[in-house]
């Protein structure tokens, strides 16, 4: 007879993952259920194409998997990991056969930026050489005072230069501040706003600080290895079993939940308080994405030197151009030229595709829930840069925005964010409440990045769910981070 359960975890994505590797670590049994057929959520990775081409489903490149507390304290590199780092983190072709780019190295990148140079290294180099104290800030649980207040002041007033109309004020050329806006757009929302300036600020101050890092063969590998952990420790995890109330879990003394707000509301059925509920309904879903994936017989043929070097693109023009297309997409329109975010895995990464072969990752950016095929424009898109691009596509492969909660449920609309990134929302996730992940039930807790810190591949949110279960639950006081370091 299978041993009583301490916890029972909903959702194997990144965040349900390290809520399940935090509570093992601290000797409980626990049991993860995951609805799809293989576990990963958003870092799943699978021949989306052709057989042999290997494509990461939803993210692709890591920054955060050896910058955030949780993965620093997991090691994915002792736990068989290996992180590969472009010498170019990211790269932003522009017209003319001429390109910004984001060398790892920040000497590099301002020697290439000319007359904007020095303007790049004060924004960023501040920020870069306290990578550590800018993770801690802005991966926090946003309910406790600030540590490093030198660092906030730095990050705050460079926030709000760049979420304002004095974003352009230390820029007099085209290459830097459109390599600072294609970054902010992986926010899905207009980049002269504070979210997506913060997280364009956060991540280019990581690829100086610690790359822009692709998992060997795929992101699936960052999530096997938690769930090799899991098992390791004791827990079970039970794929393609679709959970449709509460009601039909095993007993547990907690529950912690990687969905959305409106997967809580499904799976609660009426159970919560009224105004508990009432958040949860409004809860705003933001910009979504239409995933175009390629199977290319050669290299992308850029144009413009260096770019052929790089792990991530985007592919949008210069600053004004992607501000006004991210500005249609906030307003329900599609752009003519959308916004195209890429990664080509095989600059450090050869076993994605067959011998001389490659594979391409792209997003791009549209309304939320809009059932448009973006492939041509995206194909149109990256040809806008690399030309002759098309004769060496053997295949492509389209996900629309409506189709993205297929694959991921908490992806609504296409909102691979799970929520719109404004301030209130990153802060105030998914409901005006001091403890954001414990909802109203007992012993049940919200762990997805529908709670703070929000997206991205950094298993903050499920740490932060879980240390809540572990002091309020079982009443385990040990700080999470020495469990999860302490693991074999």
């Amino acid at each position: 007879m299978d041993e009583p359960l301490d916890a029972v975890v909903v959702g194997a994505g990144p965040n349900g993952l390290a809520a399940a590797v935090v509570l093992v670590a601290a000797g409980l049994q626990v049991e993860v259920i995951e609805a799809a057929p293989t576990i990963g959520g958003g870092a799943r990775t699978s021949e989306l194409t052709l057989p042999g081409f290997r494509h990461d489903v939803c993210s692709a490149v890591h920054p955060m998997g050896v910058a955030s507390p949780f993965f620093q304290a997991f090691d994915l590199a002792g736990h068989g990991v290996e992180m590969l780092q472009p010498e170019v983190a990211y790269a932003q072709p522009l017209d003319g056969e001429v390109a910004a780019l984001a060398w790892r190295d920040l000497d590099r990148t301002v020697d290439g930026l000319g007359a904007d140079g020095a303007a790049w290294r004060s924004l960023l180099q501040p920020l870069a050489e306290r990578w550590q104290e800018v993770v801690e800030l802005l991966l926090s649980d946003f309910r406790r005072p600030p540590l490093h207040l030198g660092t906030l002041l730095r990050l705050g007033t460079r926030i709000l230069e760049q979420g304002s109309p004095a974003w352009n004020r230390r820029f007099t050329g085209e290459f830097a501040p459109a390599l600072l806006t294609g970054v902010s757009a992986h926010a899905i929302s207009p980049p002269r706003r504070l979210a997506p300036a913060g997280a364009g600020l956060l991540l280019a101050s990581l690829a100086h600080g610690v790359g822009w890092p692709i998992p060997r063969g795929g992101s699936q590998s960052i999530v096997d290895a938690l769930a090799a952990a899991v098992v390791a420790g004791g827990g079970r995890i039970r794929t393609g079993t679709p959970v449709a109330s509460l009601a039909e879990l095993p007993p547990a003394r907690a529950v912690l939940l990687d969905v959305s707000p409106r997967g809580l509301l499904e799976l609660a059925r009426g159970s919560l308080p009224a105004s508990y509920e009432g958040w949860l309904r409004r809860f705003r879903y933001g910009g979504g994405v239409c995933k175009v994936d390629f199977a290319l017989s050669a290299p992308v043929p850029w144009a413009a030197a260096g770019v052929e070097l790089a792990g991530t693109l985007h592919l949008g023009g210069a600053r004004a151009e992607m501000a006004a297309t991210e500005a249609d997409v906030h307003a329900g329109r599609h752009p003519e030229r959308p916004f195209v975010l890429a990664s080509q895995p095989g600059v450090v990464d050869a076993g994605r595709a067959p011998s001389g072969q490659h594979t391409l990752w792209t997003y791009a950016h549209v309304p939320n829930g809009s059932t448009r095929d973006l492939g041509e424009q995206v194909t149109a898109q990256v040809e806008r840069f690399a030309p002759g691009f098309r004769d060496v596509v053997l295949h492509r492969s389209v996900m629309t925005a409506a189709q993205e909660a297929d694959h991921n449920a908490n992806y609504v609309g296409g909102d691979i964010a799970s929520g719109a990134p404004t301030p209130w929302q990153m802060v105030m996730r998914p409901a005006p409440r001091w403890d954001p992940y414990r909802t109203p039930l007992a012993g049940t807790y919200l762990c997805s990045a529908s709670t703070p810190p929000g997206p991205a591949v950094h298993g903050m949110a499920g740490l932060h769910a879980a240390s809540r279960a572990l002091r309020q639950v079982f009443g385990d006081r040990r700080d999470p981070l020495d469990l999860v370091r302490a693991l074999p």
